[in-house]
């Protein structure tokens, strides 16, 4: 009796959000407040950080910037000031050290106050084949892009669960949901990363911190300088991503508390075809989208976003 009982509310509840969800695509949910909140992003010192930290900056948040390139990070500081942001502070940070996140956390939490939205937006890439990336570059691949959301979440989710409110946003990428050739060591970065974002958002709802939200954005390349070089096959359909256009989107859905962003909207498609197809056809797609030739030509930069 209890099979049948539960199958049928699962069966209810899942019409029910099927249709809520499609009620959202036409009438979104409303953004919510971020003015007074303290924001962290780190890896602010350029790219899609940089434009996150002008976006919150607008919103009236106090802003906590980190990042390893002082200089970088210091000029997004005092451009996150011409945008109006009421407070800024800048920390130099080295994301893949976990004595110096927690040292430099620790400063925050005295200087500032309990971070109340964390932004994981730190990233590098190698862009070589695995055999050709150095060792050392691919344990700073995982310390960067993926240990570092352990040490961050460590030093500021207990705040955030004491008081029943904050957000945690990772930057993901599309390469955390597919296997791209000549990124095995950033695809597996951002599938733990990926991973560990949706494990923590469900020991959140076990504990019933429904006061916590969550974000993970998966963009597919944006136009940061990381990823120069890298090609799309069929740029209609999988486009290189403008910076301020993907940074604006990953905003607009911790605004509106979106579980998942992934953009473009094509790579949903892409996405459940690999889920769906039989492997052979699934690579058969992979080199119809470009994905295997996507990073032939690349060059980019090992600096963080």
């Amino acid at each position: 009796m209890n099979f049948l009982v539960e199958t049928l509310r699962v069966l209810l509840l899942s019409v029910y959000y099927a249709l809520e969800a499609l009620v959202r695509l036409v009438v979104p949910p409303r953004r919510k407040s971020v003015r007074g909140e303290i924001v962290l992003v780190t890896g602010a010192g350029s790219g899609i950080g940089r434009l996150l930290s002008l976006h919150f900056a607008r919103l009236g948040s106090t802003l906590v910037l980190w990042d390893i390139n002082k200089e970088g990070n210091e000029e997004s500081g005092r451009l996150s000031r011409e945008q109006g942001a009421p407070r800024v502070y800048t920390y130099l940070c080295d994301c893949s050290q976990r004595a110096d996140v927690y040292r430099v956390a620790d400063q925050v939490k005295r200087e500032v106050g309990d971070v109340s939205i964390l932004i994981n937006n730190a990233g590098i890439v190698s862009g070589k084949k695995f055999m050709d990336v150095p060792d050392n570059l691919l344990e700073k691949t995982l310390e960067v892009n993926t240990l570092a959301h352990f040490w961050t979440y460590k030093a500021f989710l207990p705040a955030m669960i004491a008081s029943n409110h904050g957000h945690l946003v990772s930057i993901a990428s599309s390469a955390g949901m597919i296997g791209v050739n000549g990124l095995a060591d950033y695809c597996s970065s951002k599938f733990a990363a990926l991973g560990f974002a949706e494990s923590i958002a469900m020991e959140l709802l076990k504990l019933g911190k429904n006061g916590i939200k969550t974000t993970i954005a998966c963009p597919y390349f944006i136009n940061t300088g990381m990823f120069d070089g890298c090609q799309t096959k069929w740029p209609l359909l999988l486009p290189i991503l403008d910076s301020h256009y993907a940074s604006k989107r990953i905003v607009d859905a911790i605004l509106r508390e979106q579980v998942i962003l992934v953009m473009p909207r094509s790579l949903y498609i892409v996405i459940a075809l690999k889920n769906l197809v039989p492997v052979k056809i699934g690579v058969l797609l992979a080199e119809y989208f470009g994905v295997i030739h996507c990073m032939d030509q690349f060059k980019g930069h090992a600096k963080s976003e």
